[in-house]
């Protein structure tokens, strides 16, 4: 039961981390689809807020910023993974892609071109990037979420890159081989997004391409590193 200077000491350190909240939303919004509110994902924040009040340990040694941020990020990617905003021909199509390009790298021994996946899969290559722009729009999320291909989410905590604490040992070396056995331009794009989280504009302006380019090529670097993972597993 809290004491009246307990309930005090909580509403002082909502107020004094609210805008930690609303710096995390704003990070994350930007690198998602337009559909995605700025208001649900600080609503959101807000829960992991309060239950990192209510669970916070000091005796494990993390301070409550570090603790209170994971909470926080953590209770915005939960209300991210309860909305299915990619329809379900659009997710048998990119699952169609990652099969693609595994039988195409099995049989090629390199990465395939982009015609040569729309080849495979007896489509116009015009065809085939619009395919790869709609299936982006389901895969901008923190890399560690868009790995996962539908199973149980890597857990995730702040203070590192995604790249360093997406996988553990030998999973986590296999992700490693698979970004960089992308092609040039698709692993620059991932270092891009990922590690120096720049959008997709910032992307483009760096690449010298446009911003819907920059979301097809994401999207195909995506199914080369799932098809990477799946056959290793």
């Amino acid at each position: 039961m809290y004491t009246a200077q307990g309930r005090i000491k909580q509403n002082e350190l909502l107020t004094q981390y609210m805008p930690l909240v609303r710096r995390q939303a704003l990070t994350l919004q930007v690198r998602l689809p337009a559909s995605i509110e700025l208001d649900d994902l600080i609503q959101a924040g807000m829960v992991g807020l309060l239950e990192a009040l209510g669970r916070f340990d000091a005796t494990q040694g993390a301070t409550f910023a570090t603790f209170a941020s994971q909470r926080i990020r953590g209770a915005m990617m939960d209300e991210l993974r309860t909305r299915d905003w990619l329809p379900r021909s659009v997710r048998r199509s990119a699952r169609a892609v990652d099969s693609a390009v595994r039988q195409l790298e099995q049989q090629l021994g390199r990465a395939p071109e982009e015609n040569e996946i729309a080849l495979h899969l007896e489509m116009p290559l015009s065809e085939y990037q619009q395919l790869l722009n709609d299936t982006n729009s389901g895969q901008l999320l923190p890399f560690e979420e868009l790995v996962a291909d539908g199973s149980e989410p890597v857990s995730n905590e702040l203070g590192t890159s995604p790249f360093e604490q997406l996988l553990d040992g030998q999973q986590r070396q296999t992700l490693i081989d698979a970004i960089e056995a992308l092609p040039e331009r698709e692993k620059l794009l991932m270092a891009l997004y990922y590690q120096e989280e720049l959008n997709l504009k910032e992307v483009g302006a760096v690449l010298g391409v446009t911003e819907s380019r920059v979301s097809q090529l994401h999207s195909q670097a995506v199914s080369r590193l799932r098809a990477r993972l799946h056959d290793s597993a």
